[in-house]
């Protein structure tokens, strides 16, 4: 039996954090852990406000604990291999471990860029048809926008695992991250990679790709919307409601955006950037919406101080 025939069934994987770092692995770990330590209070504290505050039982914050559940799972799926690298120098990872983080890292992505865009729905709705909005956005269209979106992700890149465990692989194959993504594990094969990267491709074009127009789109719609209002103190008052939304926006798109342009164009950049980049894209996200909606939303900002000074009294 050849090598390939018999490594291909039963590949390894290396995952790489900062190479050249390692002794200092121990101190980059700690701003790591609290990353990830503040994403998930952040997000919990979310979802603790919502759950439990009965007058932000609306559509904008039914969206927005989606988007703190996302994160969680996003957090949860990309931080176990992250402190085993860097805490414990255990770099290798079973082909079958790699494959459902793998997974999960993607499908969390894409219910997060369509949970952004399903916010943005929830935006022109509230500016277009305040009077209507509860009767538009009612509980029924929530849960089926939910099960809508969980349901493309789980569809969308279901196939991909099967696709690359048709691959051939080396018995080690060394990753460029601390986790497992679809185009780096794409890279490691050394079978015919073309039917799995067109396949990527689609799913990123009807997932991704698809979003991120239909976003511009209903922000289009949104700004028409605004600028039909006779009183500019409805139209600031309108415009500021989506700052928070946009700030999520930016804060997911602008890193992805980031690591897709150092992939495709920066061959002749640092391994560390390739790094940074792809942990910048996955960390910072599930970090800042919390701080973000937290800060910038009135109604949320007061329920977290007022729970605090309950507490502290």
């Amino acid at each position: 039996m050849s090598v390939f025939n018999s490594s291909s069934l039963y590949p390894h994987f290396l995952l790489t954090g900062f190479s050249g770092f390692e002794n200092r692995y121990g101190l980059i770990s700690l701003p790591i852990f609290l990353i990830y330590a503040t994403s998930v209070a952040g997000n919990f504290t979310i979802l603790f406000i919502i759950k439990t505050e009965p007058s932000l039982h609306q559509p904008m914050y039914y969206f927005l604990s989606m988007l703190a559940l996302t994160d969680l799972g996003l957090s949860t799926t990309t931080f176990p291999t992250m402190f085993s690298v860097f805490w414990f120098h255990a770099r290798e990872i079973s082909f079958n471990a790699c494959l459902v983080q793998m997974y999960f890292i993607h499908v969390f992505s894409i219910i997060e860029s369509a949970v952004l865009l399903a916010m943005a729905l929830d935006r022109f709705v509230a500016i277009r048809e305040p009077l209507r909005y509860a009767a538009i956005l009612t509980n029924g269209v929530i849960v089926g926008l939910g099960l809508a979106i969980a349901g493309r992700a789980l569809t969308l890149v279901f196939p991909a695992s099967f696709l690359l465990k048709r691959l051939q692989y080396r018995p080690i194959n060394i990753l460029s991250y601390p986790f497992c993504l679809h185009q780096d594990l794409i890279k490691t094969t050394v079978s015919s990679r073309r039917v799995s990267s067109i396949y990527g491709l689609i799913v990123v074009i009807f997932s991704m790709g698809l979003d991120s127009v239909l976003l511009l789109l209903s922000y289009i719609l949104i700004l028409v919307t605004v600028l039909s209002i006779a009183s500019k103190t409805e139209r600031v008052k309108a415009l500021n409601t989506c700052i928070s939304h946009i700030c999520a926006v930016l804060t997911f798109y602008t890193p992805m955006i980031g690591l897709s342009m150092i992939r495709r164009y920066g061959q002749n950049a640092s391994p560390m950037v390739h790094v940074l980049m792809a942990n910048v894209y996955l960390l910072v996200p599930p970090l800042m919406n919390p701080i973000v909606y937290s800060v910038k939303t009135k109604q949320i900002r007061d329920r977290i101080l007022k729970k605090f000074k309950q507490h502290k009294l």
